[in-house]
């Protein structure tokens, strides 16, 4: 079904069925609208993406997108071959979380959950860092498509970013979440993030990197920030797209 049909939007990927995914708000999407996951969506199918990976995931509200996308490409008869959303001809989605509550709390952890029957991702249930080495490297992994929304500080951030940027592929592309560094004061947050002590690190951790990373001539970088076209209206907490110069 179309990515942009508001029943399924509402059913799968805003929603577990019923109930609300977590997050989604900081993605500008409500129950009929994608917010920034139709970024995320049109870079997927633009760059012919297979290999995706999500940093950090909430309530896997990217992930479904990276799903989506490569089911779609399959669709079109751009990806050939079988359709395992898992790890076949159409590629895989990465989800590495560590489920200690850092930076939020995740609602998939049942094996049975809705995101995890319904998109099967492959799941890394460890440190970014842990990740990387004892995955990632080990098993040789290209990325096409990354997604950083793990830990928000600003040394969290810059080492995910130079740890997975070193395993894009020639077309790889990064996108940054929650860089707009006005979304603290603007956004109304859940009081699990509210509460937590790093809280005002954990709003410009993003934002402090994003601007040290457009001092690097290595990389190209692009703010997507609709904080207040609609002061009425959700809006992203900002987005930031990567790619090698």
């Amino acid at each position: 079904m179309s990515i942009l049909n508001k029943k399924y939007i509402k059913t799968n990927i805003t929603n577990n069925k019923d109930r609300p995914v977590t997050y989604r708000w900081t993605h500008g999407a409500t129950d009929n609208d994608l917010g920034d996951g139709l970024l995320v969506y049109s870079i997927i199918q633009y760059m012919r993406a297979k290999v995706c990976v999500c940093l950090g995931s909430g309530g896997g509200f990217i992930p479904r997108i990276m799903t989506k996308a490569r089911q779609d490409l399959h669709e079109a008869g751009i990806f050939e071959g079988d359709n395992d959303m898992s790890w076949g001809d159409i590629g895989v989605t990465f989800v590495v979380d560590a489920s200690n509550n850092v930076g939020g709390k995740v609602d998939w952890l049942n094996k049975d959950s809705y995101f995890r029957k319904t998109f099967c991702p492959r799941i890394i249930n460890d440190t970014t860092e842990k990740a990387y080495y004892n995955f990632f490297v080990k098993e040789d992994i290209e990325i096409d498509y990354l997604h950083i929304d793990a830990g928000h500080s600003y040394k969290d951030v810059k080492q995910d970013f130079n740890l997975y940027s070193r395993l894009l592929s020639k077309k790889g592309i990064v996108s940054i979440h929650d860089t707009d560094k006005s979304y603290s004061k603007d956004y109304i947050v859940t009081k699990d993030i509210k509460d937590q002590d790093n809280f005002q690190e954990f709003t410009d951790g993003p934002s402090k990197f994003i601007v040290d990373l457009k001092k690097d001539t290595k990389w190209n970088v692009f703010n997507l920030f609709n904080n207040g076209i609609l002061k009425s209206k959700p809006s992203s907490t900002g987005l930031t797209i990567v790619q090698h110069a």
